[in-house]
């Protein structure tokens, strides 16, 4: 029986070969595809959040939603970068299957053009 390959497997497959153990996340609609995949694996723990976790345990890794979220953990993932702490940040965003659809998504700022995100 093969397992079809998607990038949440392969994600996942990659945090654990990094020995990202805990992965931190505030669920969103673009990250839950994502969430079920980490909380699959059973050499991770999906906790909410937790601070200082990449500095006393050597890597953290969190996974946040699109707009909210990502603007939300920017300030931190910035003084991760900063400090040169090992953090990994894992954004989602829309389908592609979206993108030239001129649909207004939640979490969007009311346009239907997604680039302003990226």
């Amino acid at each position: 029986m093969s397992v079809e390959a998607t990038l949440g497997r392969h994600l996942t497959r990659r945090l654990v070969q990094v020995s990202a153990h805990d992965v931190f996340s505030v669920p969103g609609d673009f990250n839950l595809t994502l969430l079920h995949h980490l909380i699959a694996e059973p050499e991770l723990d999906v906790e909410y959040v937790a601070d200082g976790y990449g500095r006393s345990c050597g890597i953290g890794a969190c996974v946040a939603t699109f707009t909210v979220g990502g603007l939300n953990v920017l300030n931190a993932i910035v003084g991760t970068y900063r400090e040169n702490l090992p953090v990994i940040c894992i954004v989602g965003g829309p389908n592609s299957n979206y993108y030239d659809t001129n649909r207004i998504l939640h979490n969007t700022i009311d346009l239907a053009d997604f680039s302003q995100k990226l």
